[in-house]
């Protein structure tokens, strides 16, 4: 039987009337993060988000993100996100398409088009982008000149304490037309550190024009984010996780994506006697790598394998030391809870965790050993060193970690920017 199309109706055509609102409107904060090597950003933009959705402000908080794993993220009342298609960066720099087999360009076309159309609808008060002034493969163009136009979204770039070494800032910057992005859409730039650590205005010559819209927000406290969110999250017991009670030094590599050095001479590492040693090798990690990790941990009674913790806070609070990879938030979590620390920074494809670790190791308040001298002889001697002489770095008395509080009020203080 043929059907018949039938056109909507007039009425259906015309706008719907105007309905007053009950109530104020909530305050409208989303967030991007491009999420192409670990869960670096994903991470830090949901610790922004619980921090304000548990402040004075009232607010509904919308997060953008190319990490699948945010999904599975417990959020607290007023958070939720949108996940896009997913992209990884090689080791050279390049993006690809981490799990469809297309084209790079139809990928980014599918993320454009997702992230224009959520910014579009959400209609945000503050749009807060993570690390990349235009979004990868400048995803953000279209939504940024969308937002310009509308003329009532407040922008905000935000920034880790260290990007890369200066040269490679500047030369990355001027090929991606980075400074004429902040200079066209962006109301203020928060720096997510200390400028007693790394002062980035000063290292990457930022001129004028960025720098008076520069503020250093501090560390962020995993410890207040930590109490603070008890009744939002709820954390896998030590049991549950088959880590019996008892002392352990804890191994971390961030997404797991370039961890497999690192994990594998940890699992090759003489213990002290009663000690455990825990991996988490992260969702990036290759198959093969994490097969290899669990035949090593069959064979030993003190080794323990876990492939992914969407919060690993509670097995840090609790470890005696840690051996990580030198990724931003890694390492302050590591900072916020004063640990004993071993860092291994990547060094490609950029230097970032290297020049972030040797600041800190000035400092006194991490060890330090590159990739290429890591053995399991040498962890051997550390994790053995670092148990028998325990001790706490001073780590509050030296750094400022004021950021969780202080994100409140430098919204507020971009919510009064004129456009």
């Amino acid at each position: 039987m043929t059907q018949t199309f039938l056109p909507f109706p007039r009425k259906f055509l015309k706008k719907p009337p105007h309905s007053p609102r009950t109530e104020p409107r909530r305050l409208r904060i989303a967030l991007y993060s491009h999420d192409t090597m670990g869960m670096g950003h994903m991470r830090r933009n949901l610790m922004i988000s619980q921090a304000l959705s548990c402040s004075e402000l009232q607010t509904n908080i919308l997060m953008v993100t190319g990490a699948r794993q945010a999904s599975a993220a417990q959020m607290p009342p007023g958070v939720d996100c949108v996940t896009l298609p997913s992209l990884r960066k090689k080791s050279n720099g390049c993006y690809l398409s981490r799990s469809l087999n297309i084209p790079v360009e139809d990928l980014k076309k599918i993320r454009a088009q997702m992230i224009r159309a959520s910014i579009a609808a959400f209609d945000p008060d503050v749009f807060i982008v993570d690390n990349v002034p235009r979004g990868a493969l400048s995803e953000l163009d279209a939504t940024l000149w969308d937002i310009r136009r509308r003329g009532r979204t407040r922008c905000v770039l935000g920034l880790r304490d260290v990007l890369d070494e200066p040269e490679q800032v500047k030369a990355e910057w001027h090929k991606a037309g980075n400074r004429e992005a902040i200079h066209h859409f962006y109301n203020k730039v928060w720096i997510y550190g200390d400028p007693n650590v790394y002062d980035a205005v000063r290292e990457y010559s930022m001129n004028s024009d960025i720098a008076d819209k520069v503020s250093y927000t501090g560390y962020f406290d995993r410890r207040i984010r930590f109490t603070q969110h008890q009744e939002h999250t709820v954390k896998p017991s030590r049991a549950e996780l088959g880590i019996p009670d008892g002392r352990f030094v804890l191994c971390m590599v961030g997404g797991g994506q370039d961890g497999a050095c690192l994990t594998e001479a940890f699992a090759q590492a003489t213990l002290p006697v009663n000690m455990l040693g825990v991996i988490v090798t992260g969702p990036f990690m290759p198959a093969e790598t994490k097969a290899a990790l669990h035949r090593m941990a069959a064979i030993r009674t003190d080794l323990k394998v876990i492939e992914f913790l969407n919060e690993p806070t509670l097995l840090l609070q609790q470890a005696d030391c840690v051996v990580a990879m030198g990724g931003y938030n890694v390492v302050s979590e590591i900072l916020s809870f004063e640990k004993r620390a071993l860092i291994v920074p990547r060094i490609n494809p950029r230097r970032e965790q290297l020049l972030r670790a040797e600041r800190l190791k000035a400092l006194g308040v991490i060890d330090l050993t590159l990739p290429e001298d890591v053995s399991p002889e040498g962890l051997s001697l550390w994790i053995a060193h670092a148990t028998r002489y325990p001790t706490t770095p001073e780590v509050h008395a030296q750094l400022d970690f004021g950021g969780l509080s202080r994100l409140p009020g430098l919204i507020t203080e971009v919510c009064q920017c004129t456009q």
